[in-house]
């Protein structure tokens, strides 16, 4: 199969996560996506998401995993992080290096934090300890448009926050489409999503942190702000942290060594052992 992609899904919580796998390393990878994620699930879409991760491949096997479909009133950032553990470690992919991007980078914190014993190493790209307050007006606009079902302007206003000029002048070209296009059939996930970041707060719980880590920011964050990163660095000891200059909160997109960074941040942090898990 194409770059060994495959769809799959793990019980958990008496619900289940849906994932996708792509890679052939004996190493294993998770990676967390962000907000998006509750508008556009992973779910059924290996061979879509895999081609930006080709880097990783040889070392690793790459597991990107969504979050649950039912989302119970008050679910946190922290009970999103209990689901995660639970399942990486039912599928025998645990200890395993975490890359987690934005909310998803959230979730990560709560993952090290609590269960060291899950995370060889972490890295925590465009996000920040806390909801603040950047954070909370994008958070506010993005609900008044997904409660709208405005669906272009959500795009746009995401757009407009998170790249860089120079990429939105090409991107800007396509803003006549964005109403069409992703539009899901309901926002109900994203707003619960918006909300368990709202609520989110693992300032004190930062600096029990305790795995090699990297923190990767751009200096003109617009969601969450350059500070998010350079407060994470301060409560995680030992950790390393590289803010891209001119980029935002696509950092993870625009940056062309984005990924090169992280796979040179494990070969030197050494992490990753060899996993059973589910790669047959």
């Amino acid at each position: 199969m194409l770059w060994n992609a495959k769809n799959g899904s793990v019980p958990v919580g008496g619900t289940a996560l849906d994932y996708v796998s792509f890679g052939y390393g004996n190493k294993n990878l998770i990676l967390l996506p962000g907000l998006s994620e509750g508008l556009a699930s992973v779910k059924g879409k290996a061979l879509l998401l895999a081609a930006p991760h080709r880097l990783f491949f040889e070392k690793y096997t790459v597991w990107m995993f969504g979050r649950r479909e039912e989302i119970p009133e008050g679910f946190s950032i922290r009970d999103m992080a209990e689901d995660q553990d639970a399942a990486m470690k039912r599928l025998g992919i645990s200890p395993a290096a975490v890359v987690g991007v934005s909310m998803g980078g959230m979730v990560a914190q709560y993952l090290a934090a609590d269960h060291p014993e899950s995370v060889s190493a972490l890295i925590l790209a465009v996000t920040a300890p806390a909801c603040g307050k950047m954070t909370e007006s994008c958070l506010q606009r993005w609900r008044a448009c997904a409660e709208k079902g405005d669906h272009k302007g959500l795009m746009i206003d995401t757009a407009e926050n998170s790249y860089s000029p120079a990429r939105l002048k090409s991107y800007r070209r396509l803003y006549p489409f964005l109403g069409f296009v992703g539009k899901p059939e309901n926002y109900r996930r994203f707003l619960a999503f918006s909300d368990a970041i709202r609520r989110f707060d693992a300032t004190g719980d930062a600096e029990r942190i305790a795995c090699p880590t990297l923190i990767l920011g751009g200096e003109e964050d617009r969601t969450v702000g350059a500070d998010g990163s350079r407060v994470l660095a301060e409560k995680i000891r030992g950790s390393e942290m590289y803010l891209y200059p001119g980029l935002g909160h696509a950092a993870f997109d625009e940056a062309k060594d984005f990924n090169g960074r992280i796979l040179d941040f494990l070969d030197r942090s050494d992490t990753g052992r060899p996993e059973g898990g589910m790669n047959e």
